[in-house]
């Protein structure tokens, strides 16, 4: 018989974690460092050139409002349950702990891969960076895969060592770390508006219009739903300011108002640039819209806007933004996989609390399982290494989507109470999360396509097998750990009416 408890605020306790070590503004550049928004808009503008040309800037600000649906989520679960387990705890307050177990699964899955998968981008652009500095034979660094490999191996060691030392340094780090990245894609924005302004720019150069903003001049639905799924997953990794919600001050606002404030900021910087990046390189075949610039649009620009250094720079400008969102990303997993152990949904070393008030043995795994996930794909072949992230997609739907709903179910009474508490508590969540399922279908049928990514197995696309077969192996782990942790699945350890827990010593 589960005891009924009306939980107050009082009660809610923590982890063991660090109380009142970030603030707002920490939040927000924890929360704008874990989306990479250099390599992030490095990596997609290109392929978004390609999909729906001018529109790109259509495209961002409409994927933004399933987003910012879903951050309003988030912040109203966080008010009331303040608890850095986020989707596992939500979702099983609301649902019940088999949804809340393989939330949690999505969310660790997701960082898993996008650490593997970041290492690798900071393996391969070191060595650019260092070809381009020196005059090294770049082709013959990268052909060394141990090389690559070892480099990678490193940062996800210092950056684990980094998390394990506690947020505090974690979060100074991020200061600078962003700083760079705004700065820079600030600065490269500007010089090339003044560039077109005053005549200059590529082979398809032209001024910013305000019909590129409207999604409606978009006249292929294929393209413009392409368009959306590119887009949508450059704002992932603000939901990084919830999961260290008990290490921050005034833990049931902060953290909301964080969230909200990084995918604003993330908006007005994604559509700045863009704009820019269009303005100046056009959407042709010889600008944007090349696809073998695609991958790295840095590319095309680099050398004719900002000369001999324009390609060094840029390397390390995403360089740091792929090391910094590495980070970042250890740190949601660790603390979601440390509230799984403490209400016994995992085994109780992941709950673990080190000297630093950090999470040791969640931090600790996530380095490892990392390295080891990126080193065992990465010997396998870069192709299937490539597939991987390309799949991240399917996870960061799926555990956003499992919030969004959980919100407009925890809260289907209270939403009754008036005009906002509806909208806000019910409506809009309901939304994004009906959204996020339509991408995550969406996303794998088009992932079942052979010729999607770079690999074909078992007869279809290798991205689906990847992102698909990560969940299920989920809903496997899930069944086998319930015979071992029967009170946390009997609703005993997690139930609507648990405070937020303190380990047991």
């Amino acid at each position: 018989m589960i005891e009924e408890f009306e939980p107050q605020i009082d009660d809610y306790q923590g982890k063991g974690l660090e109380k009142n070590a970030v603030g707002l503004v920490s939040s927000v550049i924890i929360g704008l460092a874990s989306t990479a928004p250099a390599f992030s808009l490095a990596a997609t503008i290109g392929w978004l050139a390609i999909a729906v040309g001018n529109q790109s800037l259509a495209v961002m600000w409409v994927a933004f409002i399933p987003m910012a649906m879903v951050a309003l989520a988030y912040r109203e679960l966080n008010r009331v349950i303040p608890d850095c387990g986020t989707t596992f705890t939500w979702a099983t307050k609301a649902f019940g702990p088999h949804v809340g177990w393989i939330g949690g699964w999505g969310l660790a899955v997701s960082g898993i891969i996008f650490v593997a998968n970041a290492a690798d981008i900071v393996g391969i652009y070191t060595l650019e960076l260092y070809g381009q500095v020196t005059g090294a034979d770049t082709d013959a660094l990268l052909d060394n895969k141990w090389l690559v490999m070892a480099i990678a191996l490193i940062f996800i060691a210092v950056m684990t060592w980094i998390n394990y030392r506690g947020i505090e340094g974690s979060a100074r780090m991020q200061y600078f770390l962003v700083t760079i990245q705004f700065v820079a894609l600030i600065v490269v924005a500007v010089i090339a508006l003044v560039a077109v302004f005053n005549g200059g720019g590529l082979e398809g150069a032209k001024e910013p219009a305000k019909t590129w903003f409207n999604p409606f001049a978009i006249h292929d639905f294929e393209a413009f739903v392409q368009g959306i799924l590119l887009a949508i997953f450059i704002y992932w990794g603000w939901d990084t300011v919830l999961a260290i919600n008990e290490e921050t001050k005034d833990s049931e606002k902060t953290p909301g108002r964080a969230a909200l404030i990084s995918t604003v900021l993330l908006l007005g910087i994604y559509l700045f640039f863009t704009m820019s990046m269009i303005s100046y390189a056009g959407t042709g075949r010889s600008g944007l819209g090349s696809p073998k610039n695609a991958d790295d649009i840095f590319a095309v620009i680099a050398e004719p806007l900002l000369g001999t250094w324009g390609a060094p720079v840029l390397l390390g400008v995403v360089l740091i933004s792929a090391a910094a969102s590495l980070q970042t990303t250890i740190m949601p997993t660790a603390r979601g996989t440390l509230a799984m152990a403490v209400y016994k949904a995992l085994p109780a070393k992941f709950g673990h609390v080190n000297r630093f008030q950090a999470p040791s043995f969640s931090t600790l795994m996530m380095g490892v399982v990392g390295g080891s996930f990126y080193v065992g794909f990465k010997l396998i072949s870069d192709n299937i290494l490539q597939d991987t992230i390309l799949s991240i997609g399917l996870a960061i739907a799926f555990y956003y989507g499992i919030t969004a709903f959980a919100a407009a179910w925890y809260f289907r009474k209270e939403a009754m109470a008036g005009v906002r508490d509806f909208f806000v508590l019910f409506f809009f969540p309901l939304v994004g999360g009906l959204v996020l399922t339509a991408v995550f279908f969406k996303s794998a049928a088009d992932m079942l396509d052979p010729d999607y990514g770079y690999t074909t197995l078992f007869g279809v696309g290798g991205v689906f097998v990847m992102g698909v077969g990560s969940l299920l192996i989920g809903v496997v782990f899930m069944y086998l750990w319930q015979w071992k942790a029967p009170p946390f699945f009997r609703g005993e350890t997690l139930h609507r009416d648990t405070p937020v827990l303190v380990p047991e010593e």
